[in-house]
């Protein structure tokens, strides 16, 4: 007997979003990007901790276990004969509509739904889920949908019931009560090799109170999206009629079409080489084949979606202008700014050119550059920071989602052009907040001398104002808390609008602008990513090939280094040197290469993503000593050669501009 087949809410929450995403459901198999194993994600942004925190504060509950739909229904049906229950993950259906609830609270005739969200949320704030003309914001569409979703299959299944409808997250105005609450939950495994989540049997009410997770109703906000007309097909629907048409579709197999706009940049269905893979087809392709009629020949030119930080692309795409050869200068109105090099909308017009007269050549602002690099101070020091933000803080006092700086790597080079990787710092220690220790190692390594310091992008400078913060709230005794602050203030400026001001003396250079005000290279796409810059730069410098083709990184008498033994950067294959990043061994062994390509992208939303997983797992995952041994090489290897990627990025440009 073939079972029903049941939209269910995470479905629902991806058709809201694109209903083609129904795509991957159906009989045709989509490449997806979502990552095979859940866990990983919970894992890095702490919501399996969040979510098994949110049922201590429900205690004496009912979780239904398994995962077979009719033996779940029959579960949870049984519990809610009783007059006041406490349910986990109730399983409730309508129809061909099936939810999975987080936590259920009945008392008599009434039931409160709690949909917990590993998000932040600060409760003074007000309004916070609506824009100014009251419509959803954005960034909460997609968490508001799903709860109303699953209030409407409860008010359907329960028409007897009063339901009101919560959303459960983070507080970010409360602290932690306690120490090491975070380390009360752990990653298991059980025979079968299913994961979950254990609890220590050392929490406390102490842990519990006063609670860091907060309780919002969302029924106003469900009510207003019971309202809201949703467009399909050029048909405006209400909610009950439109959840019935996905939940159709979804049962008939049925393609919803898509239409064209600049979120297909961010389609979770494609594949790495614009190639169908072993039988997977990209959700993108099969959209714009049926909706523009184009071929794979037009599929393989680059359009609007690839031009760099360009705002008008919607607008281009509704008067039909999609593919980049057709784009007029007068969309983009390049024009300088009253920076030195190139300003943003002239760096985007570059692109546009080069690839309308297909000129695959390098650009670079000789002049601005060489006037640049000639005020950099050496040595020069390069340094990349790995950081995450843990849901259940590791100390009392401390904030949901605070800051944690895990790991630095700090490359120098001397004004002989001598290189060394000169230090690192990494902790992996269960439960201990890193942060003071972290900015202790990395003041002593940099203290020394007044050279320029390096960063890419804004990450450091910002994580450097919130540790100075950190300094700043905590009540503890912090005996250098004073020097740490002043070494802080030398290296970065302030970011924060409190009263306190600063740009130090050796505020850090952001290679990243450099790279963005004076050098372009199409082989980049429009990316500034050190991991899109990097190929490209080796592979127009002939300096850089013939140095790093020799093995003399980590060799005695050659570049110095911690974690490499005679590594040669450079490898040429069929005419290209290979990206330096995929000479590296595998972060993880248990996992599918293609899960590890998606936590290593170079999607600004994922930057860091395989190193702050692989932080979480040795935090929260019990494994073996070999194990955590051979995630901290990995560890150490990325973050070194992201130190050294700036290296080969500094030597690049100044050998180009010779």
């Amino acid at each position: 007997m073939v079972r029903e087949r049941y939209l269910t809410k995470s479905r629902f929450k991806l058709a809201t979003e694109c209903p083609t995403k129904l795509f991957y459901t159906g009989k045709e198999c989509y490449a997806n990007q979502n990552l095979d194993d859940s866990f990983l994600l919970a894992l890095a942004d702490g919501g399996f901790q969040v979510g098994e925190l949110a049922k201590c504060y429900f205690p004496d509950g009912h979780e239904i276990k398994t995962l077979d739909y009719e033996e779940a229904l029959n579960e949870t049906n049984d519990l809610l004969q009783l007059d006041s229950v406490i349910l986990y993950e109730a399983a409730i259906a309508s129809g061909n509509l099936f939810i999975r609830a987080d936590i259920l609270v009945k008392e008599d005739d009434q039931i409160k739904l709690f949909e917990v969200k590993a998000k932040s949320f600060n409760p003074g704030e007000s309004h916070p889920f609506t824009n100014r003309d009251g419509t959803i914001s954005a960034k909460w569409k997609p968490y508001l949908y799903d709860v109303a979703f699953q209030k409407y299959v409860l008010s359907r299944s329960l028409p007897h019931y009063k339901i009101s409808a919560h959303l459960m997250m983070a507080d970010k105005s409360a602290v932690c009560p306690t120490d090491g609450l975070n380390q009360k939950f752990r990653l298991t495994h059980d025979a079968t090799g299913r994961k979950g989540v254990s609890i220590a049997e050392t929490l406390t009410m102490n842990d519990l109170t006063p609670p860091i997770l907060c309780t919002v109703n969302v029924d106003s906000e469900c009510g207003r999206i019971f309202q809201t007309l949703h467009t399909v097909n050029n048909t405006s629907l209400q909610f009950s009629h439109y959840v019935a048409f996905l939940a159709d579709s979804y049962k008939t197999d049925t393609r919803i079409p898509s239409p064209i706009a600049s979120k297909c940049a961010a389609c979770e269905f494609y594949t790495t080489d614009n190639k169908e893979q072993s039988g997977l087809k990209s959700g993108k392709r099969e959209c714009w084949k049926e909706v523009l009629g184009w071929s794979d020949e037009d599929l393989a030119c680059q359009t609007v979606l690839d031009v760099w930080s360009f705002r008008g692309k919607d607008k281009l795409i509704e008067n039909g202008i999609i593919k980049m050869d057709d784009i007029p200068e007068h969309a983009v109105h390049p024009k300088p700014d009253t920076s030195p090099g190139i300003s943003a909308s002239e760096r985007q017009w570059m692109q546009i050119q080069k690839y309308k007269t297909r000129d695959d050549s390098p650009w670079i602002d000789h002049k601005n550059l060489m006037k640049e690099m000639n005020s950099w101070v050496f040595p020069l020091h390069f340094i990349d920071f790995e950081t995450t933000m843990a849901a259940i803080p590791f100390n009392a006092g401390l904030h949901p989602y605070e800051g944690v700086a895990f790991q630095f790597s700090h490359h120098i080079v001397r004004c002989d052009g001598s290189v060394e990787h000169a230090g690192e710092y990494l902790n992996t220690e269960r439960g201990v907040f890193p942060n003071y220790g972290f900015i202790r190692a990395l003041k002593e390594q940099l203290e020394h001398d007044q050279g320029s310091v390096f960063r890419y992008s804004n990450h450091e400078n910002t994580f450097l104002n919130l540790i100075y913060q950190q300094l700043n709230a905590d009540t503890g005794d912090i005996p250098d808390r004073a020097q740490l602050q002043s070494f802080i203030k030398t290296i970065t400026h302030s970011t924060t609008k409190s009263s306190e001001q600063w740009r130090g003396k050796r505020d850090m250079v952001d290679l990243w602008e450099v790279v963005k005000r004076y050098y372009y290279d199409p082989a980049t796409k429009g990316s500034n990513s050190i991991k899109q810059v990097l190929p490209a730069i080796l592979n127009s410098s002939t300096l850089l090939q013939e140095k790093y083709s020799k093995p003399i990184y980590g060799a005695k008498g050659g570049i110095k280094s911690t974690n490499f033994k005679d590594w040669q950067w450079v490898k040429i294959k069929d005419g290209k040197v290979t990206d330096p990043y995929k000479l590296l061994p595998k972060m993880f062994q248990d996992i599918s290469d293609k899960d590890l390509e998606i936590l290593s992208s170079d999607d600004e939303l994922r930057e860091g993503g395989a190193a702050l997983t692989a932080y979480a797992r040795m935090q929260f995952e019990e494994m073996s000593d070999y194990e955590r041994s051979e995630i901290q090489k990995a560890l150490l290897k990325y973050c070194e050669l992201d130190t050294m990627a700036m290296v080969m990025i500094w030597e690049g440009l100044k050998d180009l501009c010779r």
